[in-house]
């Protein structure tokens, strides 16, 4: 029987999200964001170089999950090796997983179900904080990469007649390298027990879960035994988590902040979800879950028992297992809900273009949301609502038969207003000016700062904290860096000289400026009036200062 909709459809959208993915990666990136992406460069330069060490710290100062997370910082370690050292390169991991994704989806459902796959794909690729995310040596779109394997394998392993035994090997490894990658595949826990609870009453899939349950007893039990034999505590990842809560304990819900609690358990998260520009996922995905027929539909009633399970999680669930929590309304904290929820809202578009029916509901839904918001983001679901006005009433009144509900043409118009309404917010960004001049600062400390330079080099709050990163973690032995308010304090010796470093960028960076920057530039140049200007690269400049001589 030949399908419904053309295969071309996801082929042809596979090939826009991943152009446009890269193009965005490239056009927008902004260098170091913060400190956890240089926590997990530095961690993968040290297992690159054999310096890194597996104990924890021996005085017991330092607790860093983020050293526990070997898939992120690992695979980074081997591109250094290949590649060398660079932002690039230290960002090119995520940008792949995010890559992965959008092809986990083609090949999945590319043949039996064309319509889902390209919507999926849509929503989920140019999704702007999957964009956005690609950027930064950040864990979330890995574990996304990581999450949607892990819900593949569940539902075909599950359906597999032939050695489902595989699959569920499979299905454990994969779960094991997301717990490598970010603790938050915790949120598909409720899932996996749901449908091993229905399995066991109904003894099916017998196979499958107890190649799963194997492998994973065997995995976690080698897991366990290695923090043992390291660090005397099998459980030291979990006792790690729960120092960071106590650590941060005075801004949570129980502690300081009560009267937010009901507020976080209640509309906040539907507000954060729709501010972050996922009402158009939520809202087909609702209207798939209210479509008696596509719970018949094996694949469609699994990834809305995922989406629904996980939803559930991060709306209530907690960071904690000692105190109560709620996990933070962040874009990154979300992505693991994102995979099931495009798959949902991808068998809800189907279902609409199938039928041409309840787009009425869908625009009613995104006009709320656009008017509630009345900001940038309202053009995106103003578009998608005019959209299923327009294709709503014309699927009632068409009488040309090749673009009725049903037809390719039909479902071309609706992922082609799709793919335009979800560029609008990225394309936007790409065309923006960078707010970092990384590139510009990496060349001037590359052409100007590098052996046999000696002295010291004055910089800003922010890059006095990675300033290692530029130089591979191998700063010349002669180069000191230090703040710019170190200036009184700071002296030169013989054959030394002194350097301003300025970004002009970074010290109006609104990002920085809230916290970490203090000074304008005119103060930073006040505090260095004997100076004369060495180089400038875009808005980078590196001045020669003088400095009193040591005594």
């Amino acid at each position: 029987m030949k399908p419904l909709y053309s295969s071309r459809l996801p082929d042809l959208t596979l090939a826009f999200v991943l152009l446009l993915t890269v193009a965005y990666f490239l056009l927008t990136h902004e260098g170091l964001y913060d400190l956890d992406d240089y926590f997990y460069a530095r961690y993968a330069h040290q297992l690159a170089s054999g310096t890194f060490r597996v104990e924890p710290d021996p005085l017991g100062l330092l607790h860093d999950p983020l050293k526990e997370r070997w898939l992120i910082f690992g695979p980074v370690a081997l591109l250094y090796r290949v590649f060398g050292i660079g932002i690039i390169t230290t960002t090119l991991w995520p940008l792949l997983a995010t890559l992965g994704c959008s092809l986990v989806i083609w090949a999945t459902y590319r043949r039996h179900e064309p319509v889902v796959a390209a919507g999926a794909m849509l929503l989920l690729g140019l999704h702007y904080f999957t964009l956005n995310l690609t950027n930064y040596l950040y864990p979330d779109n890995i574990l996304m990469f990581w999450c949607l394997c892990c819900g593949v394998a569940l539902l075909k392993g599950r359906q597999a007649a032939r050695r489902p035994w595989r699959w569920g090997a499979g299905f454990a490894l994969l779960n094991f390298a997301a717990l490598l990658s970010k603790e938050t595949i915790v949120y598909y826990l409720p899932c996996y027990l749901a449908l091993l609870a229905v399995d066991v009453f109904r003894r099916r899939h017998a196979r499958f879960w107890l190649a799963a349950a194997g492998v994973g007893v065997v995995m976690l039990g080698a897991y366990l035994a290695f923090y043992q034999a390291y660090t005397n505590d099998a459980l030291y990842r979990i006792h790690l988590i729960e120092h960071t809560n106590e650590y941060l304990k005075e801004g949570n819900f129980l502690g300081g902040n009560r009267g937010a609690l009901l507020a976080r358990l209640t509309y906040l998260p539907l507000v954060f979800f729709v501010g972050t520009g996922l009402a158009g996922a939520l809202v087909l995905a609702g209207a798939a879950g209210l479509q008696r027929r596509l719970w018949l539909s094996p694949d469609a009633r699994f990834w809305l028992l995922l989406t629904f399970t996980t939803l559930a999680f991060y709306w209530l669930g907690s960071t904690s297992l000692s105190q109560y929590n709620p996990i933070t309304l962040l874009p990154r904290m979300s992505t693991p809900l994102l995979p099931p929820l495009c798959l949902a809202a991808g068998f809800g578009l189907r279902s609409f273009l199938d039928s041409g029916r309840g787009g009425y509901w869908l625009t009613l839904l995104l006009l709320a949301a656009a008017a509630w918001l009345h900001n940038s983001v309202s053009v995106i679901y103003g578009l998608l609502a005019l959209y299923f006005a327009g294709a709503t009433w014309w699927a009632a009144r068409a009488t040309e038969s090749s673009w009725r509900p049903g037809t390719g043409r039909f479902a071309r118009l609706a992922l082609g207003t799709l793919a335009l309404a979800l560029s609008i917010r990225p394309v936007y960004f790409m065309g923006k000016p960078r707010v970092s001049a990384h590139f510009a600062q990496q060349r001037v400390i590359s052409q100007q700062l590098a052996a046999p330079a000696r002295g010291v080099v004055f910089v800003d709050n922010f890059l006095v904290g990675n300033y290692d990163f530029y130089y591979g973690f191998q700063v010349p032995a002669g180069l000191r860096f230090r703040r710019y308010t170190a200036a009184d304090s700071v002296q030169v010796g013989p054959g030394e000289q002194a350097w301003l470093l300025v970004n002009s960028r970074t010290l109006t960076n609104p990002e920085l400026t809230r916290k970490l920057i203090r000074s304008s530039e005119a103060e930073v140049l006040a505090r260095f009036p004997r100076r004369r200007l060495l180089t400038q690269d875009q808005q980078v400049r590196l001045y020669r200062v003088e400095l009193p001589p040591a005594d």
